[in-house]
């Protein structure tokens, strides 16, 4: 009689030292409504309905192809800017005001006519800079402002002023060392530093191939464009298979490439037994359910399929959204979604869920399950037990 009033003791408090993976469902209801939660970060626990599935898998992230301010953009990868280098070269009609070596211009069929043929002259001048104002000084021509001009457009005015102190003269323009039309590629890239853009209008794709390429893999780098002043990001993965983010680069663009692999945590009774808690999302876009599928879902033996929480902070626009106060100076607040694994709707509502970087997934403890552990150690002390009473009769 007195062994099962022990054991009956020793059930009745066996939830208080029994060692647990997580938290029951019960437990984490009571801390939610506890003033400790107030005192700490104050969550809320939210309930996962259709109506909150919505609200998440609506959520619009900054897009790298908000940054283009209009459809119909027309190329400006020729066009000169302040620090390229020009090549100019004068054609003259005879002796000019830039070159006295003559050249015999030949008849249709290729022969000089006698001596009185027309002489040709040409002149390269010396490279020209152009300075930060975006002018140049070109001779007899004076100080003239190139800077978004073309080669051509520059030449015809060049040719202009000759006009009078030349005889026929013909210009033409070139940029040899272009800076103005080029992008800067920085981070973790084969090899980075400029890249020259050109008519064929790279995209930002393009730009990271010219540069070498990325060294890990598209899923774990993070794209980063500052662009007048203005920041988008994405991943490569989502550049490579989505063309409407692919934008095409623009002169003065900087691109950098980040190497950061999207991870979650998983605690708690999880099926898949891992050596780090960490896991990597290995893929562009990653839902809930296939969160849950890579740590092996629930765990049969001691999990409740009824409590599976997403555990994550969410932006002052979605908190909006679903009714969630934040706290002064904050621009986030934590939010815990309880998920029934045990209700097949849920099922559809976590395929529509994305991850986030750095969310976390904790699955409960069932409640049966301290009492089944109970069982487990009671039945073990008996056996001993019974073993050593057996080695003692002999």
């Amino acid at each position: 009689m007195r062994g099962a009033t022990g054991l009956a003791i020793l059930l009745l408090s066996g939830c208080s030292w029994v060692p647990h993976s997580s938290p029951t469902q019960k437990q984490v209801h009571n801390y939610t409504k506890s003033s400790k939660n107030t005192k700490a970060l104050d969550y809320k626990l939210l309930t996962m309905t259709p109506e909150i599935a919505d609200i998440l898998s609506s959520e619009i992230t900054p897009k790298i192809s908000t940054l283009v301010t209009s459809n119909l953009r027309q190329s400006r990868n020729d066009h000169i800017g302040a620090g390229d280098v020009l090549g100019i070269t004068i054609f003259e009609l005879g002796n000019g005001l830039f070159s006295s070596s003559d050249k015999t211009a030949p008849t249709s069929d290729g022969a000089a006519v006698g001596g009185s043929a027309p002489h040709i002259s040409s002149q390269n001048l010396p490279p020209t800079q152009v300075e930060g104002d975006g002018t140049i000084m070109v001779p007899y021509v004076g100080r003239m402002n190139v800077l978004g001009k073309t080669p051509s457009q520059v030449a015809a005015v060049i040719q202009e002023h000759l006009k009078g102190k030349s005889q026929d003269p013909q210009v033409m323009v070139r940029i040899q060392n272009d800076i103005g039309n080029t992008v800067i590629v920085s981070g973790e890239i084969i090899h980075p530093g400029r890249v020259v853009l050109s008519l064929a209008d790279e995209h930002l794709s393009d730009v990271i191939a010219i540069a070498g390429g990325a060294k890990y893999p598209p899923t774990d780098s993070q794209v980063e464009l500052v662009r007048n002043g203005k920041i988008g990001a994405t991943d490569l993965a989502t550049l490579e298979n989505h063309p409407e983010e692919d934008i095409r680069a623009d002169p003065g663009d900087r691109i950098h490439v980040i190497y950061q692999p999207r991870t979650f945590t998983a605690f708690g009774a999880v099926g898949q037994t891992q050596a780090r808690n960490e896991v990597q999302f290995g893929t562009a876009k990653l839902t809930l359910a296939g969160a849950l599928a890579r740590i092996g879902g629930p765990a049969d033996s001691r999990a409740d399929g009824n409590a599976v929480y997403l555990i994550r902070y969410e932006n002052e626009m979605v908190c909006k959204r679903l009714g969630v106060p934040i706290k002064p100076g904050m621009d986030s607040a934590p939010v815990v979604y309880e998920i029934d694994m045990l209700n097949p709707t849920q099922y559809f509502l976590a395929q529509r869920i994305p991850m986030k970087d750095h969310d976390s997934i904790l699955i409960a403890d069932a409640a049966t399950d301290s009492i089944f552990k109970i069982n487990m150690i009671v039945g073990a002390l008996f056996g001993q037990a019974a073993s050593m009473a057996a080695v003692a009769a002999r």
